[in-house]
């Protein structure tokens, strides 16, 4: 992981991103009531489990948590327990509060505050998994070999109860000190477990330095966000789960897919005339992820191998069925067919998605009302998902220009992640301010050179440097 100082910027106001991207907190009356009052319409049907030991592992102060999961071994693998908040228990289909979520898409989030896609008094209490509170839930139970590969699956609405609360970085610390929670005690070998099934699958990973904006006090810090091997472990929890959600709903020709074509073999071509120029070695035979996989994220190689790979990954979109498979079926960065059912709470897809897989695994026909909703998602994610891009973007410009415009005219040392073409200046990473942004010139793609600050318009959102010769 590249690490950096922390470059403090001083009070921004966001407003103006969320003005500009018609981002509003506030949920109409109607739809405000019917979550306050949200009463789960499937409590007569539910097995009770909360005696399960389930944890939940979120970022430190989360309040919308919607996955909580117990690992345990056997003597041939491992049984996952992972309950998923059960949303569609509590959203009246129809109602306000449904066509306000519809209109949302998903959560928001933004440096001061999330926009949510559920009122509050929803997605941070009553459908929250919070410890000690019984709660409606979506169980799956996944079965696995010792290689942690799926041998049987099966997911029911259940009543459970969290009994711990942990973060990332505090798993990192409990694995490394060998003092897991007995819930999570198996996570790191099924997670490696896992990660060496992603790469037999051809799983393609980017490492690229992913930046963040996090409050301090009055303040705002830019630096890269942390990631650990405890975030990699509960991402294989979740990748697996949306795999196995995937199948079901192959299998039953009914459902909604999240897709991405496999990698264009002119962008593999690319990447090895990047990783030859580099003189990076490909070993022949080796495939696009584990050549990836295989590299120290603190080389400044690695920074522009990793670059050039996001063009290995486009056409990302969500295939709705029924009756018969979509052209594309795969998840081509998972090397997988792979569906979002772990994220209702944050994700409207993933309600609908789960109830398909809820019905196909009791063996029931698939709810005509939940049939309905299925053709629309795929417009709905997809344009709430580039909105969600946008505003990332939009709020990491912002804080790279105010913590630069003081600085104008100074120089540092970066790391060229792409060389300028005849339509695009170079793009350059400046580790010690945590930002990227484009650079005049023609410096040589891999090498690190002294830049000029030439421009930081906190106004216009933008930064520049110059090759300083």
């Amino acid at each position: 992981m590249v690490t950096t100082p922390i470059v403090v910027a001083p009070a921004i106001d966001f407003a103006d991103v969320r003005a500009e991207f018609d981002l509003v907190d506030e949920f109409p009356p109607e739809a405000l009531a019917e979550a306050r009052r949200a009463a789960d319409r499937f409590a007569d049907v539910r097995e009770d489990r909360a005696d399960l030991p389930l944890v939940t592992i979120d970022p430190p102060g989360s309040m919308d948590l919607d996955q909580a999961l117990h690992l345990e071994r056997t003597d041939d693998g491992f049984v996952l327990h992972y309950a998923i908040a059960d949303v569609y228990a509590l959203v009246e289909p129809g109602g306000a509060l449904d066509a306000e979520t519809h209109r949302r898409g998903q959560t928001y989030y933004l440096p001061d505050g999330s926009v949510p896609l559920h009122p509050r008094e929803l997605s941070e209490g009553t459908a929250s998994l919070l410890p000690d509170a019984v709660r409606p839930a979506v169980l799956w139970r996944i079965e696995t070999d010792h290689r942690a590969e799926p041998v049987a699956v099966s997911v029911r609405r259940a009543l459970v109860r969290s009994v711990a609360r942990v973060h990332y970085a505090g798993v990192q610390r409990d694995a490394d000190a060998g003092r897991l929670h007995p819930s999570v005690e198996a996570l790191p070998d099924f997670g490696r477990l896992r990660e060496a099934a992603a790469l037999a699958r051809g799983a393609i990973e980017l490492r690229l330095p992913a930046q963040d904006v996090v409050q301090d006090g009055d303040d705002w810090t830019l630096q890269i966000e942390p990631r650990t091997e405890a975030d990699e472990w509960n991402s294989e929890i979740s990748l697996l789960t949306g795999m196995c959600a995937a199948q079901i709903m192959i299998d039953a020709r009914v459902g909604l897919l999240r897709t991405l074509p496999p990698a264009d073999p002119a962008a593999v071509d690319a990447l090895r005339r990047t990783a030859r120029s580099l003189d990076v070695p490909w070993p022949s035979g080796l495939g696009v992820g584990a050549f990836l996989a295989s590299f120290d994220a603190n080389d400044p190689k690695t920074l522009v191998l990793m670059s050039e790979a996001p063009t290995l990954l486009r056409g990302a979109s969500y295939a709705a069925f029924d009756g018969e498979l979509p052209e594309t079926i795969l998840h081509g960065a998972i090397g997988a067919p792979y569906a979002h059912v772990t994220a209702p709470l944050r994700r409207l897809s993933d309600r609908y998605a789960t109830e398909v897989c809820l019905a196909v695994s009791s063996g029931r026909d698939v709810p005509e009302a939940v049939r309905a909703e299925l053709s629309a998602m795929p417009k709905i994610m997809s344009s709430t998902d580039s909105l969600a891009g946008k505003v990332n973007r939009a709020c990491i410009d912002l804080t790279e220009a105010v913590v630069l415009a003081p600085r104008v005219g100074e120089t540092f040392e970066a790391t060229v992640l792409k060389e300028a073409t005849e339509r695009r200046d170079a793009e350059v990473f400046v580790v010690s301010e945590t930002v990227i942004g484009p650079c005049g010139g023609a410096p040589e793609e891999g090498s690190t050179v002294r830049v000029r600050l030439t421009l930081a318009d906190p106004q216009a959102r933008k930064i520049r440097f110059d090759h300083d010769r």
